[in-house]
């Protein structure tokens, strides 16, 4: 687990500015969940955080350290859409992983190594609920167990901060209640840094320590794209409130024009 601080960041494309002056210090060990509208930059943020993009301007430092350039293993990323190859088994997906951490460049292992790959898939496949679909394709999973097995590639790289966009928001209900609870124990289990998007409020709340509100608090209308999203809110829930605070409330913050 790692400590993340950003630094003034901003972010903009071809002159529409999407975050500005976002300045935060998350916790190692923190479990951060990420809410707004609709295109306020909650996306972008984990890009920014993967390295998959660079920020306009203001850095970001993992324990103390300004990040590295480039995606690496200290960071893994779970979409909503599954990304699992078909052509393999769930054992076959975790084995692949191991192989390409521990051999970048051949993707293979032999002897000794290639058996304590397999150990570690096994107790991966364990920790997540899927040993009897261990020689199962994709295909053959139903959506819950195909973000399983993405959980599990995720949590192979060993990651210090682990990233999730939106990765229930295609489950039905009863097996998002399923997920959380396993997403809560392998969080604790682990002691990683998490952040995650959602678009579910309750959500947010239920599975984070802290809660992120990203919104825009200047508003021009004649120039819409002049202002960017930042952190309208900052909800530390060390202890859970006994109401659930109001929807409407969080996310329809007045802005400044």
């Amino acid at each position: 687990m790692s400590e993340v601080r950003v630094e003034s960041l901003a972010m903009e494309y071809d002159g529409q500015i999407v975050l500005e002056q976002l300045n935060l210090t998350i916790a190692s060990g923190a479990f951060c969940t990420i809410v707004g509208a609709s295109g306020c930059g909650k996306s972008t943020f984990l890009r920014l955080l993967l390295a998959q993009e660079r920020p306009t301007r203001g850095r970001i430092l993992i324990d103390g350290e300004p990040m590295p350039e480039e995606p690496g293993p200290d960071r893994g990323i779970v979409f909503q859409r599954y990304s699992v190859f078909p052509h393999l088994t769930v054992a076959e997906n975790l084995m692949l992983v191991e192989e390409l951490k521990a051999s970048p460049r051949l993707g293979r292992l032999f002897g000794q190594k290639r058996r304590a790959a397999r150990e570690n898939v096994a107790q991966a496949i364990a920790d997540i609920g899927l040993e009897p679909a261990a020689d199962r394709y994709p295909v053959q999973l139903s959506g819950g167990m195909q973000q399983r097995l993405a959980i599990a590639q995720a949590l192979l790289m060993e990651p210090k901060v682990l990233l999730l966009d939106e990765p229930f928001g295609a489950l039905d209900p009863g097996i998002r209640v399923d997920m959380h609870e396993l997403l809560i124990e392998l969080w604790r289990a682990k002691k990683m840094t998490v952040f995650m998007v959602t678009h579910d409020i309750q959500e947010a709340f239920k599975l984070g320590d802290r809660v992120l509100v990203f919104d825009k608090i200047r508003h021009d209308p004649h120039a819409p794209d002049a202002y960017g999203a930042t952190v309208t809110y900052d909800l530390p829930l060390k202890h859970k409130p006994k109401v659930m605070w109001d929807a409407n409330q969080i996310l329809s913050r007045p802005t400044i024009t």
